[in-house]
């Protein structure tokens, strides 16, 4: 007996359902191993004629990509995104450029008597002397860079 009365149905109590997918076979397709020729040129011409678009990687988005991550850069004159610097890219920069200044990298503003790394990335930045890139990438893979004495 069954906390939810009855002995019928019920959780666990299901008859067990023999009917599954079974995925339908293409025209072309010979059961004994046997490649149908015709059915291949007939395929080969749709292709010739645009009538289907056949990806090898099985990505149809791959059709569309460029081949390697350097492919992928937008050139500077067709960047869209805002020549301003967000406040995470901000933060990110100096918090870089202040690791870079701490381990010793070389100071490419005047000093002025101060010795707090991130104090000399904030004069760095303001002075646009900072040599970081800025990298956003977009949402279809590609990417912008942009320098830091461009962004405002």
């Amino acid at each position: 007996m069954s906390d939810y009365g009855g002995d019928e149905g019920g959780y666990g109590n299901d008859e067990p359902d023999d009917t599954f997918y079974e995925p339908e076979e293409p025209e072309d397709f010979a059961p004994d191993g046997e490649i149908d020729e015709g059915a291949i040129e007939a395929r080969a011409d749709a292709a010739e004629e645009g009538e289907e678009k056949t990806v090898v990687s099985g990505d149809p988005m791959q059709a569309q990509k460029p081949s390697s991550d350097a492919d992928k850069k937008i050139p500077q004159d067709k960047r869209t995104t805002t020549p301003y610097m967000t406040k995470y890219e901000r933060a990110r920069v100096l918090g870089t450029r202040a690791l870079q200044i701490s381990m010793n990298a070389p100071v490419l503003v005047d000093l002025e008597g101060e010795t707090d790394p991130l104090q000399i990335a904030i004069k760095e930045l303001n002075q646009k002397k900072i040599p970081l890139i800025v990298r956003r990438y977009l949402p279809d893979g590609w990417y912008e860079d942009w320098t830091c004495e461009e962004l405002l």
